[in-house]
C-alpha cells in the first residue's frame, strides 16, 4: 500500500518538502510522519497541517495528490522506492536523487533533476528552466540517471551535465548543454538559439522538424545512420515519448564542438533527404 499525501494547503506562500522521501519515511509511524517538519515559507511547520496522510510505506512508494505547483523539492536527495505525483509540481523535483523512481502526471517547474547522480525522473507534461542542469556555483550538473519530459522545457537544460540522459518530447529554450562536459541529450520539438555553447564532449541530438542553426564554432563531419541513436530512440519510444519513427533508419549530419572548448561533443540532426 502506498503512502498518500493529499495537498489541502489554501495558500500562495511556496512550501518545502525536502526529506519527505521514502527512505526517511519508512521506519516512522503515521505520527511521526504527521509531525515531520517542513517549510511554509520561512516558517516550519508539521506536514500534516499541509497534507492529509493516508496509508503507509510498506510497497516503499509516496504518491502525492492535488495541485502542487507551490511545492518545491519534491523527491529531493531520494535514493530508493517511487514517487508518484497525481497532478503538477514545483521545482526542484528530484534534485541530488541518487536512485529510485519519480513519475509527474502534470507539469514541473525549474531545476527538475538539479545535478541528479541516478534514477529515473518522469515528467508527462511540460518542465521549466535549467533541468538536470548545475546549480549556481557548482561546477558539475547532472552525473548520471535519467530524465524525460513528454512536453516542452525552457533554457539551459543540462547545464554543465556530467553523465546521464536526458530527453524532451517538445520544444526546448535556449542554450541546451550550456558548458556540458558528457552525458546525452535528446529534444525532438524546436529549439533554441545557443545550443552546445562551451560543450566539451557528450552528444545532442536536436530531431525537431526544423533543424536550429549552430554556432559557427560547430564543424560538420558528415552523414550517418548511426546504430547507437537507434538503439537510444526505440528504448524512448517505449518510455512514451513522441520519436518520430523515420528517425530510426534516416540519414544524420553531425556537427563537432564546441571548438572554443575542447571540441569533442557531437550534434546530431536531421539531414535533408
Amino acid at each position: 500500500m502506498a503512502l498518500t499525501l493529499s495537498y489541502e494547503a489554501q495558500t500562495t506562500v511556496p512550501v518545502e518538502i525536502e526529506g519527505v522521501i521514502p527512505d526517511r519515511l519508512r521506519d516512522k509511524t503515521r505520527a511521526e510522519i504527521e509531525r515531520l517538519e517542513v517549510f511554509l515559507g520561512n516558517k516550519k511547520v508539521p506536514l500534516a497541517e499541509l497534507f492529509r496522510i493516508e496509508g503507509d510505506l510498506s510497497d516503499g512508494r509516496i504518491d502525492f495528490e492535488g495541485d502542487l505547483r507551490g511545492v518545491h523539492y519534491i523527491g529531493y536527495g531520494m535514493t530508493e522506492g517511487e514517487i508518484h505525483v497525481h497532478g503538477n509540481a514545483g521545482r526542484h523535483v528530484g534534485g541530488e536523487m541518487t536512485g529510485g523512481t519519480i513519475r509527474v502526471e502534470g507539469n514541473a517547474g525549474d531545476w527538475v533533476g538539479g545535478e541528479m547522480h541516478g534514477g529515473l525522473i518522469q515528467v508527462q507534461g511540460s518542465a521549466g528552466h535549467l533541468i538536470g542542469a548545475a546549480y549556481r556555483g557548482s561546477k558539475k550538473g547532472m552525473t548520471g540517471g535519467t530524465i524525460l519530459i513528454g512536453g516542452d522545457v525552457g533554457s539551459e537544460i543540462g547545464a554543465a551535465m556530467r553523465r546521464g540522459m536526458l530527453a524532451v518530447g517538445g520544444a526546448c529554450g535556449d542554450a541546451a548543454g550550456f558548458n556540458m562536459i558528457a552525458g546525452s541529450i535528446f529534444v525532438f520539438g524546436p529549439c533554441g538559439i545557443r545550443t552546445g555553447a562551451g560543450m566539451r564532449r557528450g552528444t545532442i541530438g536536436l530531431f525537431g522538424p526544423e533543424p536550429p542553426k549552430l554556432l559557427p564554432t560547430f564543424r560538420q563531419a558528415g552523414r550517418f545512420k548511426p546504430l547507437f541513436l537507434r538503439l537510444v530512440l526505440r528504448e524512448l519510444t517505449q518510455f512514451g515519448l513522441p520519436v518520430d519513427a523515420g528517425l530510426l533508419d534516416r540519414e544524420l549530419l553531425l556537427y563537432h564542438g564546441d571548438l572554443v572548448a575542447l571540441g569533442k561533443g557531437e550534434v546530431w540532426m536531421r539531414a535533408n533527404p
